[in-house]
């Protein structure tokens, strides 16, 4: 399937959020629609004051978002296809000039709001078709059924809607789906970007070994949500916590990159000075065996995140509180990363065994015995493993073949 001269743009937080997880996520998408044909932009129009990594806080100088997205565009090849509204300056827009901006509007076949994190304004409303993509389902769908008028609107503004949570609407499924049909999505990978056997891993020494890692954000706040009388949260240090004993008894090298809250203090390894609380949660985790490091010197810029994922055995991870319990169906896009190269991916069951293959290359686990039974199987044979994994993202993770079903089902190929 291709589209020959239909303009996409792609609504994105590469500047709000700079880093490496947030811009290989964009990029798939960006490069994946242009293997499709279609002439693709990228254009971040929040209204939200970016992060500044230099500083670690978000900031109404959008400076670093700009160097870095300017940078990044001109590398894939978007150089003139890019723009950034600054809203703490007045509005201003960067990238596209604000008059190219409209006119891009004025003509665009669709827009893709990926993460769902840009509210449609009148200009952008006037394109035909508005895809809502959600990255994470649960929140969005649960205040849409309260009826939040903020949620219902952003939902309204869009002609179709996709979500990560495969499992939507499924009966064993906890999640509200009333108000607006979802159809199911996943991370697209541009496979030819994760091929690479001969990577070096940065942050650690190769005596060390090659331990299952992740990159994850540690504690977090402010999206717990409360439904039929239970709570489900959102930060995935609760799930962390649960297998505290994992490194003791499977004698598996294990190492979490976490993004903490602190105060930067120089260009060391660990550029963070932790919080009281985040420290405690490092030593409790070092003492029971587990290898920390910081994410955020990780995820400054592309290659080190890049290597980092070709320079581990395999994933092991979590998934939040919400998506296990409510059984949502989602599947991370790093862990989609983590396949594409070839490392076997263990990781918390939220039913998306349903929808993509498991017990080899990708196994699910929902007790820490299932984890071990995964560990046994990838130290019996790790080539077949790794095979295994590289072949589920060729089968369910291929960029053209993800957004070639996104744009049937949105009607792009037929015209709208």
């Amino acid at each position: 399937m291709t589209a020959p001269g239909l303009r996409l743009v792609v609504f994105g937080t590469i500047g709000q959020m700079p880093l490496a997880g947030v811009a290989w996520q964009v990029l798939h998408y960006l490069e994946g629609f242009r293997r499709l044909g279609f002439a693709v932009y990228y254009v971040e129009d929040t209204g939200d004051w970016p992060y500044d990594p230099d500083r670690n806080t978000i900031t109404d100088d959008p400076t670093y978002a700009i160097n870095y997205l300017g940078a990044l565009m001109a590398r894939f090849g978007f150089s003139d296809r890019w723009a950034y509204r600054a809203t703490a300056r007045d509005g201003c827009t960067f990238g596209l000039s604000e008059a190219d901006l409209q006119r891009l509007f004025e003509k665009a076949d669709a827009i893709v709001n990926l993460t769902g994190s840009t509210v449609l304004r009148p200009e952008h409303r006037q394109v035909p078709v508005r895809i809502y993509l959600e990255t994470d389902p649960v929140l969005s769908q649960i205040e849409a059924e309260r009826g939040s008028a903020s949620r219902v609107d952003l939902l309204k503004a869009h002609t179709h809607h996709f979500s990560y949570g495969e499992n939507l609407g499924a009966p064993d499924c906890g999640i509200p789906v009333n108000r607006f049909a979802y159809r199911a999505t996943r991370q697209p990978v541009v496979l030819d970007w994760w091929t690479s056997t001969s990577a070096s891993p940065t942050l650690r020494s190769p005596a060390r070994g090659w331990p299952f890692t992740t990159v994850a954000n540690w504690r977090q706040s402010g999206k717990d949500v409360e439904w039929q009388g239970e709570k489900y949260t959102w930060s995935k240090h609760h799930e962390f916590l649960k297998f505290l004993d994992l490194p003791r008894r499977s004698g598996q090298p294990l190492e979490l990159a976490l993004a903490m809250k602190g105060e930067v203090k120089g260009e060391e390894r660990l550029r963070v000075e932790l919080s009281d609380e985040d420290a405690e949660s490092i030593r409790l985790l070092t003492s029971h065996g587990w290898q920390v490091i910081d994410a955020l010197s990780l995820s400054r810029h592309l290659a080190p995140y890049h290597n980092y994922i070709l320079g581990s055995r395999g994933e092991f991870t979590v998934a939040k509180d919400q998506n296990v319990r409510l059984r949502s169906g989602w599947f991370s896009d790093r862990s989609a990363c983590y396949l594409a190269a070839g490392r076997p991916v263990i990781t918390q069951n939220t039913a998306f065994g349903r929808y993509l293959p498991t017990g080899e290359g990708l196994f699910a686990f929902d007790r820490i015995d299932d984890v071990l039974a995964a560990f046994r199987a990838v130290d019996a044979n790790y080539e077949r493993q790794r095979r295994a994994a590289r072949a589920i993202a060729e089968e369910c993770f291929k960029a053209e073949t993800v957004l070639a079903k996104l744009v049937e089902e949105s009607g792009l190929d037929s015209g709208g």
